[in-house]
């Protein structure tokens, strides 16, 4: 690893950090439900550090298919309890804003760092750097006891969590190794479209005429993109 190599990833470690305290800290103070439209932010802010940074734009085309995904993603968000102003102002939805704008900046970083270096590299220096800040966190609040009472408690959900969210950042983080980086979050921000979609086959979900239309929206576009980078 390079010294340029070593403080971005980093300052891609801090900054996901930061934004996964923030994203908490959304969800403490509001409702998912509340907050989850502002998630769709996370894609522009990607896709303009990717631009300002490393000039990496896109056609016409593949931008007007982002913006697409992006607003059907907002519309398969909107509840109808956005309308009223009240939800707009609740701190949950400033906190889940600001932790917009860090993920936005960490998924560029994960992007790039794993151009620069390799994929597993990236998320294998991520991980460790994240388990020794709360590995000291936890040990310097002696609460060492109950971190092991809680692993034994809930191992298979911490391991299929562990298993299930590195392979979500290593295909990412190989995503963007070969397609533009904007283009590899936008696509797989599609999971907000996906999860109401299977709201809808396994819950039976009951989804408003908006929300329908931000589903097809929001997959329609993303399909499309995959099929344009292929």
């Amino acid at each position: 690893i390079t010294n340029d190599a070593f403080l971005i990833l980093m300052a891609t470690s801090a900054i996901l950090l930061t934004a996964a305290i923030l994203d908490f800290e959304a969800l403490k103070k509001g409702k998912l439900a509340v907050v989850e439209p502002v998630y769709a932010l996370e894609v522009p802010i990607t896709a303009l550090l990717a631009f300002v940074v490393i000039s990496e734009g896109l056609a016409a085309l593949e931008i007007f298919l982002v913006v697409l995904l992006i607003t059907g993603l907002v519309l398969v968000s909107l509840r109808s309890h956005h309308s009223a102003l009240k939800r707009w102002i609740e701190k949950g939805v400033i906190m889940g804003i600001i932790a917009s704008l860090f993920m936005g900046a960490a998924n560029f970083l994960v992007g790039f760092a794993s151009r620069i270096t390799n994929p597993l590299l990236t998320n294998w220096f991520v991980n460790v750097f994240l388990a020794g800040i709360a590995l000291f966190y936890i040990l310097s609040h002696h609460r060492g006891k109950r971190l092991i009472s809680d692993i034994a408690a809930n191992k298979k959900l911490i391991v299929a969590v562990g298993v299930v969210d590195n392979l979500a950042w290593i295909s990412f983080a190989i995503a963007a190794t070969v397609i533009p980086i904007a283009i590899a979050i936008a696509i797989s921000e599609s999971y907000i479209a996906l999860a109401a979609l299977l709201g809808v086959l396994i819950n039976k979900e009951v989804l408003a005429n908006h929300q329908k239309l931000g589903l097809v929206t929001a997959l329609g576009s993303a399909v499309a993109l995959a099929a344009l980078v292929a």
